[in-house]
């Protein structure tokens, strides 16, 4: 969703689901992020070598190459549970009450549609990668240092994976808010007005003072 969105929570089934589901995504956004900083000691290593030593880090583009899922596909389930996926919101921003939910709803299923059929290629694409019987587990291996691809190619599958659970959820969520007529349910990301992000920040900012 475009803009900065909250999510409710109530004593509600549906939302303890939620909040258990969150804290999977949490760690999984953290590993991300490690990832990202390993990645920014590592090219601070290759750099250093190149300039004082003339000797760059061996290796250095595969151990990209085997981050780069962690960094760039981990976290996107907790960027859903969050509402900070980017989307045109010019239709849906206009929307209210029941004529929202709606149009929330079918715009996740077909999400969830295109994402359990990312499960099913990405698992297969793993699986041909995939071997007990080789070295390392692995059909294949990067170039330099040979290591084996196949951790690389399940961060896929399991990320995505991941996002399904989300979207299940946030499609029981809006099904109740449809068929209850709520206006604020829980265990989605509710957009909010300027207005509202402005105080969200300025309260923030007010703690970290304190």
């Amino acid at each position: 969703m475009a803009g900065h969105a909250s999510v409710l929570e109530d004593d509600s089934l549906l939302s303890r689901l939620d909040r258990g589901l969150a804290r999977l995504e949490w760690g999984m956004a953290l590993v991300s992020g490690i990832g990202a900083f390993a990645l920014m000691c590592l090219a601070v290593v290759s750099v250093s070598g190149r300039n004082f030593f003339n000797e760059p880090l061996r290796g250095y583009v595969d151990w990209i190459e085997a981050a780069m899922p962690f960094i760039a596909i981990f976290g996107i389930s907790y960027v859903q549970r969050s509402g900070g996926h980017i989307r045109m919101d010019i239709v849906v921003g206009a929307l209210k009450g029941r004529a929202l939910w709606i149009a929330e709803f079918i715009t996740t299923f077909l999400i969830l549609v295109l994402m359990v059929l990312l499960v099913w290629g990405t698992w297969a694409h793993f699986d041909r990668s995939f071997d007990f019987s080789k070295p390392n587990w692995s059909r294949d291996s990067s170039i330099d240092l040979g290591l084996p691809i196949w951790p690389a190619k399940l961060v896929v599958p399991v990320a995505f994976a991941v996002i399904c659970l989300r979207l299940v959820l946030q499609l029981v969520a809006y099904g109740r808010a449809i068929v209850l007529g709520l206006s604020e349910p829980v265990a989605v990301p509710l957009v909010m007005s300027a207005a509202e992000q402005a105080a969200a920040e300025a309260d923030q900012v007010q703690g970290h003072d304190q």
